[in-house]
């Protein structure tokens, strides 16, 4: 039994060797590709950072275009509402004179009707 105590033993201590040598590999990999990484680190930030004003660029850009449309609309609503004033005015002006022609052709009837009334008058009396 002694003979397989020993084999268990030297196949312990055979992995244990292996993994510590993996471990020591893997810490000396990193160590060594440390510069590397955080120059991959650096690359991705600066990366992100572009990233990140080229979209506030566009916000910025579709922020102006939007403030431009609503520039664009609110002068065109208050040229419409003037040209419907203008209008407005107009066709009270119109409506103005033909009342005031109305009125004038109304006191000239009346007028003739008068005159013919006196004239008649005076034919008789």
């Amino acid at each position: 039994m002694k003979k397989s105590d020993n084999e268990l033993h030297d196949r312990r201590k055979v992995a244990a060797d292996a993994k510590k040598a993996l471990l020591e590999n893997f810490r000396k990999a990193q160590s060594e590709s440390a510069p590397e990484r955080e120059a991959k680190q650096a690359e991705r930030l600066a990366i992100a950072t572009a990233r990140e004003e080229r979209r506030a660029e566009r916000e910025r850009v579709k922020a102006e275009e939007q403030a431009e449309l609503l520039r664009l609309e609110a002068e065109r609503l208050a040229q419409l509402e003037a040209e419907a004033r203008a209008e407005a005015e107009q066709r009270e002006a119109a409506d103005k004179q033909r009342i005031s022609r109305v009125i004038e052709d109304e006191a000239a009837r009346k007028a003739e009707r008068d005159r013919r009334y006196a004239a008649r008058k005076a034919r008789q009396g």
